[in-house]
């Protein structure tokens, strides 16, 4: 796809992967949508790109906002070309320990505004458009302590493989990027939350998981789904396949991610 003056959407676009690829689509030369819940901090970033770049202030997670928020994008700029579902929403730890609202707001924004928001902006999608997810490589193999948020990316992984021949009839595109832990600030505010087994897989920046978005953007023959990093990707599938081997190697895992885990802390000036 010849990207200059092209638009695209990008949800979660105030910090981490979203604003890393809100900032690496904007360099190519596309027309950006940023959006994110909070308008100060969302503002500030567009401002930051310059011209070409446009803040939307919307909660994802508010199904009923997701019409009027397509159609401010259109009102804009006559159409859509690129639609990038990255918001995520993920409460840490033993599902039991959460409310249900809070479970029913991760499937919301994680699962539920991804299918909405692209069957919503497929009707103003420009022939050879694409969607990318921006899933998890916990939606490959599930994580403990990640109960829902793994079943989420699973289910955004799986919905997008299927919804690619539906979307091909229009002449759209849809890929997945799987990363492992990416060093977004994603979880630096529940560090203790964060499973030794999250941490035994090599970090990823935004800005590798952004070039992987692109990557889908740019190239019709790229993959439907790229891991990151690629060695963990095909840990996962592994471990997918076969579970007895997935628990033989869990233990060792889980050692060397405390130590990565305690090392990343230090790092952090984390107690």
């Amino acid at each position: 796809m010849e990207l200059k003056d092209r638009v695209a959407l990008v949800t979660g676009a105030s910090s981490g992967i979203g604003l890393a690829t809100a900032k690496l689509l904007h360099r190519s030369g596309m027309r950006v949508v940023m959006v994110a819940r909070t308008a100060d901090k969302l503002e500030a970033a567009a401002a930051e790109l310059g011209e070409g770049a446009v803040a939307i202030a919307c909660d994802v997670g508010d199904l009923s906002r997701l019409p009027w928020l397509i159609d401010q994008v259109v009102a804009r700029f006559g159409g859509l070309d690129v639609l990038v579902n990255n918001a995520g929403l993920h409460h840490r730890g033993d599902m039991l320990q959460h409310p249900p609202e809070a479970l029913a707001d991760m499937v919301a924004v994680n699962l539920t505004a991804p299918v909405v928001l692209t069957r919503i902006a497929a009707d103003h999608m420009r022939a050879g458009g694409c969607v990318v997810n921006v899933a998890s490589l916990a939606g490959k193999l599930g994580v403990p302590g990640s109960a829902v948020y793994s079943g989420t990316k699973a289910g955004l992984r799986f919905w997008a493989l299927a919804a690619a021949e539906d979307l091909a009839r229009r002449d759209i595109r849809i890929a997945n990027v799987n990363p492992g832990p990416v060093d977004s600030g994603f979880f630096d505010a529940d560090i203790h939350g964060v499973s030794d087994l999250t941490f035994s897989q090599p970090m990823s920046s935004p800005e590798q998981c952004a070039a992987a978005v692109l990557a889908c953007i740019q190239d019709p023959r790229s993959p439907t789904e790229i891991d990151l990093p690629f060695a963990s990707g095909k840990l996962a599938t592994l471990g997918y396949l076969s579970p007895r081997l997935r628990a033989w190697l869990r233990p060792a895992l889980e050692r060397r991610g405390a130590k990565n885990k305690a090392a990343f802390m230090r790092r952090r000036g984390m107690s």
